[in-house]
């Protein structure tokens, strides 16, 4: 059956010698697979340059539900992605993100509300030039809340820890190594208020960003299955 659709590109990867499979997350249908042909004539309507990660596409496509692999019938980019496609620090902060979600997005079914965060997220990097450091802090914090593993940051006290399995503040050290000391809770309890209209006023060093994400990375595994090392964190750590 075929519909109409918006989606946003989370990466691709090689199928055969005519063909990669471009992973889509949808507006109607979560996230989904669609088989890319590699090469396109200038009058073809699906094109290997349209799908660069964070586009976000107007699609008409083939469903099945049985099919694992789903079919392009005629593809268009909402907005153009200027910024994107020609900033350093913003291309790298795309290419870490779109490997983070491609490895964590795996639900099959519709999901409007995420689909609107990502949606406005790709807006806001692609326009936004001041605290472009700390947009991916900004954008794993509130990602949490879409996913089902928002943590509990509400009564705070002074010298508690973050249980990072647990996903709470606790007053005694948990026995097991997946907390935050005293020290890193006390700036939770600052971070938890950092989004993509203030991100540009935290200002963090290269270390103290790095260790973020690190503890992030940790607290995503712990409630994601599975989820594997990022081949694109290095480089994100070299710029930012």
């Amino acid at each position: 059956m075929q519909h109409k659709t918006r989606g946003v590109v989370l990466g691709i990867s090689p199928y055969s010698d005519a063909f990669s499979v471009v992973h889509v997350f949808t507006l109607d249908f979560g996230r989904i697979s669609y088989l890319l042909p590699q090469k396109a004539g200038k009058k073809a309507k699906v094109k290997p340059s349209l799908f660069f990660p964070f586009s976000i596409l107007e699609m008409d496509v083939e469903h099945l539900p049985l099919r694992e692999i789903q079919r392009l019938k005629d593809v268009e980019r909402t907005f153009s992605l200027k910024a994107l496609n020609s900033d350093l620090g913003k291309i790298s902060v795309i290419f870490f993100l779109s490997e983070f979600l491609d490895k964590i997005l795996r639900e099959t079914q519709e999901n409007r509300p995420l689909f609107a965060f990502l949606e406005h997220s790709v807006e806001v990097l692609e326009n936004t030039d001041s605290g472009i450091a700390n947009f991916h802090i900004a954008f794993l914090l509130q990602l949490t809340r879409y996913l089902g593993i928002m943590p509990n940051l509400e009564h705070y006290r002074q010298n508690c820890c973050f249980d990072l399995m647990n996903a709470e503040y606790v007053d005694l050290k948990p026995f097991h190594r997946h907390f935050l000391s005293p020290e890193e809770t006390a700036y939770l309890e600052k971070l938890k208020r950092m989004s993509f209209r203030n991100m540009n006023l935290f200002r963090l060093s290269k270390a103290n960003r790095n260790l973020i994400i690190d503890y992030l990375l940790e607290y995503y595994r712990l409630h994601v299955f599975d989820f594997p090392p990022l081949k694109s964190l290095d480089v994100l750590r070299e710029l930012f």
